[in-house]
């Protein structure tokens, strides 16, 4: 059964490479531009999963994923990040993230990593 999924990045071809990945899914698909958006989305949508980029202006990836976790303690999070951001993604996992993307991405991986935590 498709779900709500929110893409959370400050690159606008990102979201749109990660929106290209999940069009054949029949998720619903929600953006966001930045952390602070993103709570705000997350709290009127309230989707099945969120994938969230670490570095991004304002609000970044971790401090969204902490306000998301507060609001929402069984929230879906997958972190999406670059290569050399182990320890970000190890502090994101202790947090409550539950897998984390590699960028550039993989469609085939992204696509195992959504439907594992969706």
């Amino acid at each position: 059964m498709p779900g709500k999924i929110l893409i959370i990045d400050d690159a606008a071809f990102m979201r749109m490479m990660l929106k290209k990945i999940l069009a054949s899914t029949g998720n619903e698909l929600v953006e966001a531009v930045d952390g602070a958006d993103g709570v705000s989305k997350y709290k009127e949508h309230k989707p099945n999963l969120v994938l969230l980029d670490i570095v991004m202006p304002n609000v970044d990836g971790i401090e969204c994923l902490k306000q998301i976790i507060t609001l929402d303690k069984s929230a879906r999070v997958v972190m999406c990040s670059s290569i050399g951001q182990q320890t970000v993604v190890n502090d994101a996992v202790k947090i409550g993230a539950r897998d984390f993307i590699i960028k550039p991405f993989d469609a085939a991986k992204v696509l195992e990593v959504v439907s594992k935590n969706l």
